[in-house]
């Protein structure tokens, strides 16, 4: 029998939603492991979710899959495998599908599986049944660009899955060639219960960053605005990046090339801003108190150098005042009494209303502003001219293309596609108004994007290159962002050049810049065509936006332009679907597009420092065959500092240190060095070695060898400093630790849940885990969990996560990292590679309440206050500190990030001994 198909068709952005339908308490049927892994490459994002779903019952099960996502990204994949079979999607030319979609209609299938369910979201819903006790996996991807508003991008992840899940993991990954000025994760899901369960980094060389959320199952259910059915909000990474340049950022890679363009050097441009209020019946209520209150903060927010009008409508136009007035006190004091009394009534004269509000600007021209028209409406034309057709073309003739038209549309009931096409043609854009409580929050925020014009006329030009995106601009406002891609089409051409052109206060600016036309970013290979595909994308979603102002010849030409790009880079899109062949037997599901509007809607790091032990004599020779030019290097600096949690004792004696600076004949092969290490430790007992593998510093680019020691007669065996981080503002607080001990990491004796690890100089060798009567071990080798009698072996490096739950512990272990769930805490155990030495890296993830947390790992952030001289203040005590860096193994890519150096016991409030056990 022929296998059945899906056809999915939509358009998404990045936030999403992964749901299965309502389960018993015995969930039947459960997500057992759900993954978000986001890779942001300069703005441009990529997301997989990976979702793994199990039929516990003897028979077999639907299994639903549903994601929610904003409408600015396009789904590039989708992907289920169910009992070893691989089910790929595919994206056709929708009428390519048309007959899959008629057939399902005449059956009476649903035809719209894609849903509009937001403000900003669209629902993506398809099933598959599976067979009794086994299980499937969705692999879904999508892409979207970021944009730029009000100084930041944002990514919104949203999640919902109508079900505790044991694997929930969200990885975040940053990178941005300039620089990342500030990140920041916000959102519903960054609540008091749920902080610990995110973890963000931003490394030295601030060009990348990480964002973890791994909440346990008892987190998702107790977290504010979830419940028995798991998590439901919303979590939000917001960065900026650093504009050292402000010609703007110029990026090129295989012939593709973006330009990045948002410079902040130029002076505020005063701005001619007119109102046109909708006051006509349907407004009453909710809606004009809303506008009225948006209004009021939007008129006290003026600057005085803007000029402004207020025309109401309803049946009749309502000029306040027939001139632009100066946004002088007294003036706005007068336009807060014209709103406060504006009542709605009669019928919806858009026509007239955009006539005047166009004349009262062209009236009363000023040189060096910029003008806006802002239209708010909640329905169609009713009085007057109600063809809208007309109204579009009265409008676009007054307009003549001198200011662009900015039209909101208030609620579902408003004609949206007349707004857009109208924006569309006066170079403006038209933006929905969700009646909703913050609807008058919506109102400023749109006034706020652009209420500081910095550029008009803005023009952009790239001699040599072809397939541009948009290169015209009428505004340019502060804190959003131009954005052009293309291709280099000129192989002979060595550098690309670009010129900007605009119009500032009173003045006409230039911008120009150049970069290499080869290849000049260092990507990933699974990144190698972003660029390409940013311009694909740009390309695909401006094509859109424009084909809704064109007709005719114009019109197919970009759709067929837009269609060709959608098949050729697989973007799901309102002209493709995605068919996707189910098991034989299933029905068929088709999906298409809605139009907008149709529906209602802490952590420990590792720096090693080679300390060799002082000698009580001059260092010997070589031994012969060892040539002179190898020997040792003078030494000097002797000091008598102590270990960190060693000092202080009265009956502990200053131990001597030394610093052994290399110079030419500091010896390069590693069998000498060994030489030297094992004569110092053989002629001086107790000696304390910390060996340094970290990158030179530029500041320091000879290696330094530092000597600590005790007088005879006892020895002690070698050992290593870690370094471990402290989450802190503005810069993370670390300190070092001694290695040789066993460590308590973790203990909340209100759970009886602990953690200890067995630290050497390769870092942590042995991780024990306890909760109730379950135990885990985990080691470089393999992790072994016993409780009782029973008893289940993890290995390393299986290409397949592995997983055991009971009623004590959920355990993971992925590829490089164990994750285990006790409770209210959740930890997850990474294993590092790096030149021979492996070595684990515990990271917890807990609920902060609770303030009887101990351990080293239970401090998870440090307030302080950094003073002049290199201190800081820690709990009302000034520390020195130094200014350092670690490396950050809470993440897989080992970030290195800058931090203050302070001794262990500033850090954790106590000596070591305080965090020393006798056993795992």
């Amino acid at each position: 029998m022929a296998g059945a198909t899906i056809i999915l068709t939509f358009i998404g952005s990045l936030l999403l939603c992964v749901t299965s339908v309502p389960v018993k308490k015995s969930r039947d049927v459960d997500i057992y492991s759900f993954h978000i892994n986001s890779t942001v490459n300069s703005r441009y994002a990529v997301t997989t979710i990976t979702s793994r779903v199990a039929n516990r019952l003897n028979e077999s099960k639907e299994v639903h899959f549903q994601v929610k996502i904003p409408k600015n990204a396009f789904i590039t994949k989708f992907r289920m495998i169910i009992e070893g079979k691989t089910y790929d999607g595919v994206v056709k030319q929708k009428e390519a599908a048309q007959q899959q979609y008629s057939q399902a209609v005449s059956r009476g299938e649903s035809a719209g599986i894609v849903s509009s369910v937001g403000r900003m979201l669209e629902e993506f819903k398809t099933s598959v049944t599976v067979a009794a006790l086994s299980k499937v996996t969705f692999h879904f991807t999508y892409e979207e660009l970021l944009k730029r508003r009000l100084g930041k991008y944002k990514l919104q992840i949203n999640a919902q899955p109508m079900q505790p899940v044991a694997d929930f993991k969200v990885d975040v990954y940053i990178t941005e060639r300039s620089g990342i000025s500030f990140l920041e994760v916000n959102g519903g899901l960054k609540t008091q219960e749920m902080s610990s369960a995110v973890i963000t980094t931003l490394s030295a060389s601030t060009k990348e960053a990480w964002v973890n959320f791994y909440p346990t199952r008892e987190q998702q259910t107790n977290c504010e605005g979830c419940g028995e059915n798991g998590l439901n909000g919303d979590l939000f990474i917001e960065y900026d990046v650093k504009r050292p340049n402000q010609n703007g950022e110029l990026q090129a890679l295989n012939s593709y090339f973006v330009h990045y363009f948002a410079p902040t050097d130029v002076q505020k441009i005063p701005k001619n801003v007119v109102f046109l209020i909708d006051q006509s019946g349907s407004m009453q209520g909710t809606k004009i108190h809303q506008t009225r209150l948006a209004m009021l903060k939007i008129l006290g927010d003026l600057a005085e150098d803007d000029y402004f009008g207020l025309i109401t409508f309803d049946s009749i136009v309502h000029v306040w005042n027939p001139e632009l007035l100066q946004a002088k006190e007294e003036n706005l004091e007068k336009a807060k009494s014209f709103v406060k009394a504006i009542q709605a009534r009669g019928g919806t004269n858009i026509n007239q209303v955009v006539l005047n509000g166009v004349e009262m600007i062209k009236s009363h021209p000023r040189q060096g502003s910029a003008s806006i028209v802002i239209l708010l409406t909640d329905g169609d034309p009713t009085s007057g001219e109600t063809n809208t057709e007309r109204i579009q073309a009265n409008v676009k003739k007054a307009i003549d293309g001198k200011f662009p038209l900015y039209c909101l549309g208030f609620g579902f009931d408003v004609n949206f596609d007349f707004l857009e096409k109208m924006a569309q043609e006066n170079d403006g854009v038209a933006r929905r108004i969700y009646e909703d409580s913050d609807a008058d929050l919506q109102l400023q925020g749109f006034y706020e994007e652009v209420a500081t014009p910095l550029l008009t006329d803005v023009q952009l030009k790239y001699p040599g290159a072809a397939n541009l995106t948009q290169t015209s601009f009428r505004q340019y406002y502060n804190g959003s962002e131009i954005v052009v891609a293309g291709q280099i089409t000129d192989n002979s051409m060595e550098t690309l050049q670009t010129e900007v052109i605009a119009i500032s206060k009173n003045t006409n600016v230039t911008y120009q810049d150049s970069t290499s036309a080869k290849d000049l970013i260092d990507v990933l290979p699974q990144h190698e065509n972003f660029i390409q595909r940013l311009w694909a994308h740009l390309t695909v979603k401006q094509l859109l936006e424009k084909e809704v102002a064109l007709t005719g010849q114009e019109k197919e030409a970009a759709k067929k332009k837009a269609l060709d790009l959608s098949l050729k880079y697989e973007f799901v899109t309102p002209l493709t679907s995605m068919v996707v062949t189910k098991p034989q037997e299933e029905e068929t599901q088709v999906a298409h597009k809605p139009k907008e509007g149709a529906e209602t809607p802490t952590t420990n790091h590792r720096v090693m420092q080679y300390s060799p032990p002082l000698p009580r004599g001059p260092i010997p020779l070589p031994p012969q065959g060892i040539p002179d030019q190898r020997r040792p290097p003078l030494l000097h600096s002797f000091s008598g500092q102590g270990l960190p949690g060693q000092s202080g004792h009265p009956n502990r004696h200053r131990r001597p240190s030394l610093r052994i600076h290399s110079g030419q004949g500091l010896p390069k092969q590693t069998g000498q060095t060994e030489y030297i290490l094992s004569r110092l430790l053989h002629d001086y007992d107790s000696p304390v070695l910390a060996v340094d593998r970290s990158p030179l510093l530029p500041e320091h680019p000879m290696p330094t060898i530092t000597s600590q020691t005790k007088p005879p007669p006892t020895t002690t065996p070698a050992v290593s400093v870690v370094r471990f981080l402290i989450s802190a503002q503005p810069k993370q607080i670390c300190y070092d630790t001694p290695v040789g001990h066993k460590l308590r990491l973790f203990l909340d004796g209100s759970s009886d849940i602990s953690i200890n690890g067995q630290l050497s100089e390769k870092g942590f060798t042995l991780v024990a885990i306890h909760y109730k009567t379950a135990k885990l071990l985990v080691s470089p080798n393999e992790s072994v969990y016993s409780e009782g009698e029973n008893s289940v072996k993890f290995v390393w490096g299986q290409p397949e996560p592995s997983s055991h739950e009971s009623q004590n512990m959920a355990i993971f272990q992925r590829t490089n990292e164990i994750d285990v769930t006790m409770g209210t805490v959740r930890v997850v155990v990474l294993i590092h590679k790096n030149i021979g030495d492996v070595f684990l890296w515990p990271v917890v993830h807990k609920q902060g309440k609770d303030s009887n947390f101990r351990g080293i790992l239970g401090k998870n952030d440090l307030q302080y206050e950094e003073l002049q001289g290199s201190k800081l203040k820690i709990n009302d005590q000034e520390v020195d500190a130094t200014l350092s860096s670690a490396k950050d193994y809470r993440f897989a890519a080992a970030p290195s990030v800058e931090c203050w150096l302070v001794p262990f016991q500033s850090a954790l409030q106590g000596e070591l001994s305080d965090f020393t056990v006798s056993q795992l």
